[in-house]
Order: structure tokens, then C-alpha cells, then sequence
């Protein structure tokens, strides 16, 4: 009898053991990724967007877009690589979205770049603007998001409606993601077929910032730029 209540609790040890483990390595990889990505660690995250400021091939003369901007931190670097440009950076933000603007400004204002950029409360799957009223567009991680969006290759259309006739864009998103978005050369297919002059698709993933803890599927491992002209 004793033996048997012996097996029953090392069983039931190892029945425990064994997903708190699991769980504990989960929670372990978690706070190391941020320790990567947190301007305390590594700074990846600072030189993701770094990637897609890098990849803008625009002169920095008129207007520039950022959807998503989320605490304004790509809008601000693209307003501080080009000086001569205003930026506006868009995003729903969600129920606190005055706090989230206030937020950006306030970023945006310790970063000596208030008087260039402005922030407002925008659906990045129908953007309050004209066609062609951007000379340039941004974005970074954003269009999977869009909940309101079944395709999000509408999210990108939308995206370079707003931007004029030769103008530039730098999208970066989980491109690679094919249950989203595709083959990566049936997408720049699509969006040539919208009447888009240049399109070039780079696995960011691959980038050599990147480190390799991040490149799983549920991190960066997805991750693509889709740059071009309209």
C-alpha cells in the first residue's frame, strides 16, 4: 500500500513538475525577449524602426505619413531624418486614444520635432485623407492588426492610395505571414497591379540587428519591408 502511495506522488510531482517548467521557460524567454527589444537591453525594437526610416527613399520635401504610429516613435525619426518635412502619425489608440495622443505629443515635443508633427485618432483600414495627399508613408507592424479589415492587403491599397503619383513607401508587417498576406510574390504582383510603379519586398527578419531569440514565428521570425514608388 505504501508503495503505491509512493507512485501516486511521484506521478503526481512529475504531473506538476513538468508544466511548471514548461511555464516557467515561457515566462523566462518572455522577459528576456523584452530585455532585447527594451532600450535597457539590446534597443532592437529602436533599430526595427530604424529599418524602415533606413529603407524610405524619399528627399524629405512635402508631407509624410505614419499609420500606426502608435507612441509616435517612427513618426518622430522620420521627422528628425528629414527637417525640412511635416509628418502626421495616425492611429486608433483604442478607449484612453486623448492619453495616447497627449502621449505622442509630449514624445514628440522632448524630441524638439513638435512644431513638424502632428498625431490624430485614425482607422488605418479608411485614412481621412484625399488620394495622393502624402509625398511619402510609413508604417510598422500595424496592418495585421486591423481588426476591421478581413484582407489586409486592403490595409497596404489604402495605405498608397493616400500617397501622390511617384511618391515613396516603406511598410513593415509580418509580410512573410502567408496565411495573411500570400506568397511574398504574389503580393508584389498585387500591388503592381494597382498601378504601382516600383515595389521591392526584403525579409527584415534576416536583418543581422536581429537577434536570433527573436526570430521565431511569434516574434520578428515574419517579418518583411515592402518598400517602393507609386
Amino acid at each position: 500500500m505504501l508503495g503505491l502511495i509512493l507512485l501516486v506522488a511521484a506521478f503526481l510531482f512529475w504531473m506538476l513538475l513538468i508544466p511548471s517548467l514548461f511555464c516557467f521557460a515561457v515566462a523566462a524567454y518572455f522577459v528576456y525577449a523584452r530585455h532585447l527589444l527594451s532600450p535597457k537591453g539590446r534597443n532592437v525594437q529602436s533599430q526595427i524602426w530604424d529599418s524602415v526610416v533606413s529603407n524610405l527613399d524619399w528627399n524629405g520635401q512635402g508631407k509624410a505619413l505614419d499609420i500606426g504610429c502608435g507612441n509616435g516613435a517612427l513618426t518622430i525619426k522620420v521627422a528628425k531624418k528629414h527637417p525640412e518635412a511635416t509628418v502626421t502619425g495616425i492611429d486608433y489608440w483604442g478607449a484612453r486614444w486623448e492619453y495616447s495622443k497627449d502621449t505622442c505629443e509630449a514624445n514628440a515635443k522632448a524630441e524638439g520635432v513638435q512644431d513638424r508633427v502632428t498625431f490624430q485618432k485614425a482607422n488605418a483600414s479608411k485614412l481621412p485623407f484625399e488620394d495622393g495627399y502624402f509625398d511619402a508613408a510609413v508604417s510598422n507592424f500595424c496592418f495585421h492588426e486591423v481588426a476591421d479589415a478581413k484582407d489586409k492587403r486592403e490595409v497596404i491599397r489604402e495605405a498608397i492610395r493616400v500617397v501622390k503619383k511617384s511618391g515613396k513607401f516603406t511598410f513593415q508587417d509580418l509580410f512573410l505571414l502567408k496565411t495573411v498576406y500570400g506568397e511574398p510574390q504574389d503580393l508584389v504582383a498585387t500591388i503592381k497591379s494597382w498601378g504601382v510603379t516600383k515595389v521591392e519586398f526584403i525579409e527584415t527578419r534576416n536583418a543581422p540587428f536581429i537577434p536570433s531569440a527573436l526570430k521565431l514565428p511569434f516574434m520578428v521570425g515574419r517579418m518583411a519591408i515592402i518598400k517602393g514608388e507609386k
